[in-house]
């Protein structure tokens, strides 16, 4: 996967370079810019942008409108991984190897770190910078506001945190996994048959994938944070059974979780086939995501 590590780690560079430049040009002075730089630039992998360029791949949207999107979507990423560390939420101390931000900032500063980053998301999308139709910039806006709020990653933190210790059914679950770690997948995948104004079923389409490739994502997190070394994960492992997660692997079991996780993959591969030769860097990133260290 060596080629695989340097495109993903050219596509987060490239995002973090068009974050630096945004942080230069603000003209506001205020403190929460370092807590919010602190949480943007913590050495996360940046998958999230890698799938926002390889669906963008498949339709050849422009790459600076590609890292525009992907800023925005680590804002919003880091935003929730500030929230869910909160002592008040998961009462993470620490994030990707180092002090999260609420333990080197402060609770209340880390609530407005990350209310500011969910902010300037939106912030990014609207800007007339943005050589896009106004149109679809709300589109974006409309699908992203989506993907992070009630319904989406907010609603999905909420099961998350109302399902500790109780039981709960494989649907519930798949809700919650969806809520929680789907729709900001959901968004990457079908922003750019937006920007290409593709009609509402290929939207709907790249929106389910999108939905299981979060799906996949969050399964073998779980597996990695039941068997996974601390060291190399970055962040404490079996917290879920000490904290008494809903995860799948409570519900079927280690062995299950794998063969599950499995087919959903090999769903997802037949699904991503369809858009053709253009669609090989997706494919390559699914692989990715089973292939972690578990």
């Amino acid at each position: 996967m060596s080629g695989f590590q340097n495109k993903i780690k050219q596509v987060a560079r490239d995002t973090d370079k068009y974050l630096h430049q945004l942080f230069k040009n603000q003209n506001v002075k205020s403190y929460l810019l370092k807590p919010m730089k602190y949480s943007l630039f913590s050495g996360g992998k940046g998958f999230r942008s890698k799938i926002i360029v390889d669906t963008g791949k498949i339709f050849n949207i422009d790459y600076n409108l590609l890292k525009a999107l992907s800023a925005a979507v680590e804002c919003v990423h880091s935003y929730s991984l500030i929230h869910d560390d909160l002592p008040c939420m998961d009462d993470d101390d620490t994030r990707r190897g180092k002090f999260s931000t609420h333990k080197k900032f402060g609770e209340s500063t880390a609530i407005l770190t990350g209310n500011s980053l969910l902010a300037l998301a939106f912030e990014i999308l609207s800007d007339k910078k943005l050589k896009i139709k106004n149109k679809i910039k709300t589109e974006l806006i409309h699908s992203l506001a989506i993907c992070s709020g009630y319904s989406g990653m907010a609603g999905g933190q909420y099961l998350d945190l109302n399902f500790e210790y109780k039981k709960v059914n494989k649907l519930q679950l798949m809700e919650m996994q969806y809520k929680k770690t789907g729709n900001l997948f959901s968004f990457c995948c079908s922003s750019s048959a937006i920007i290409k104004e593709k009609k509402l079923s290929i939207k709907k389409d790249l929106s389910q994938i999108g939905l299981q490739i979060g799906l996949l994502y969050q399964i073998i997190d779980d597996l990695i944070d039941f068997g996974g070394d601390s060291s190399k994960v970055g962040k404490p492992t079996k917290r879920d059974i000490k904290r008494g997660k809903a995860t799948l692997i409570s519900l079927l079991g280690y062995n299950n979780s794998l063969e599950f996780a499995e087919s959903l993959k090999n769903k997802l591969i037949n699904k991503i086939k369809k858009y053709g030769r253009k669609s090989c860097d997706l494919l390559e990133s699914l692989e990715y995501i089973v292939q972690r260290e578990i």
